[in-house]
């Protein structure tokens, strides 16, 4: 059953065993409403705290959407800071190299919104930020976000609607960052297997270990 199928009155519908929401009146029904420090913590302006998050994280995702509401889910990582706060309302992100697709980017010129949520390694609490973005070519804050001498060659501009910390339950159900409990990589494929058995069957798994080993390193910021 299609996720984007049209919601229909009453208490829902089965097929196949699926029961579906019916809509917003039934989904509150469900989960209850929200507590007031729930609501009062969106603000639509960075705080310092939010500023400070920010100024430590080195990873975030960054979630779009196309004009028909396809969406992605790209994650960004650099140094902790990487991700500059310009004034109360505005982000920069700089754009590393990476697979070209340029997915996320696509859905932004389609629909300009943004949603962003920001790690520090180690809390199990994230601040999610939404507004709007631009893409930009230059802009004289790139140079404060060159990187073993390479500049970025775009940067997303952020400007902020809603910014709330969101709570821990996630990764304490999850124990995300119980690094003992984590498990054995080796029990899943490597990136070249992964590589040749879904993309690239015809290439020597040989050449894609050597492709994924020591020299991918050296093009984390530049071709």
């Amino acid at each position: 059953m299609s996720v984007h199928a049209e919601p229909v009155p009453g208490a829902g519908r089965a097929d196949g065993g699926h029961v579906e929401v019916a809509g917003e009146q039934e989904l509150r029904e469900i989960l209850g409403e929200p507590m007031d420090r729930a609501i009062t913590k969106e603000r639509a302006t960075l705080h310092p705290h939010h500023v400070a998050w920010i100024e430590r994280s080195p990873f975030c995702l960054i979630a779009t959407s196309d004009a028909e509401g396809r969406c992605d889910v790209s994650p960004k990582g650099d140094p902790p800071g990487f991700v500059k706060v310009l004034d109360e309302r505005t982000l920069a992100i700089p754009e590393r190299p990476g697979n070209r697709r340029a997915d996320g980017y696509l859905n932004m010129l389609a629909n300009p919104r943004i949603g962003l949520i920001f790690f520090v390694p180690g809390r199990e609490d994230t601040l999610r930020v939404n507004g709007t973005v631009r893409i930009l070519r230059d802009a004289p804050f790139f140079d404060l976000m060159e990187v073993k001498g390479h500049r970025p060659q775009l940067a997303l501009l952020v400007g902020t609607e809603e910014i709330f910390f969101h709570c821990a339950k996630a990764f304490k159900r999850s124990r995300l960052w119980k690094h003992e409990e984590w498990p054995d990589p080796a029990e899943l494929p490597s990136v070249a297997r992964l590589s040749k058995d879904i993309a690239a069957p015809e290439t020597d798994l040989a050449e894609l270990e050597r492709y994924y080993g020591p020299e991918y390193e050296k093009k984390l910021y530049g071709y």
